[in-house]
């Protein structure tokens, strides 16, 4: 998920198509807009570089439909 809100409070808001979900960024040094991150549990728990996040995505996105979800 990419973050697109970061709080004072050490949590923001993510963003995976369309979809918005609020996350603890605690756990990640130094979370900033832009950023990508895997989200577990409510938690942003890695960050990673666009080009990974985008290749996951694409993985998801093909299990999601070969599994009819």
């Amino acid at each position: 998920m990419k973050i697109v809100e970061t709080r004072n409070d050490g949590t923001g808001v993510v963003e995976l198509d369309g979809s918005r979900r609020e996350a603890n960024l605690s756990l990640l040094a130094d979370p900033r807009i832009g950023d990508y991150v895997i989200v577990h549990a409510g938690f942003a728990i890695e960050k990673l570089d666009e080009h990974d996040a985008n290749e996951r995505i694409a993985l998801f996105d093909e299990l999601a439909k070969s599994t009819g979800m």
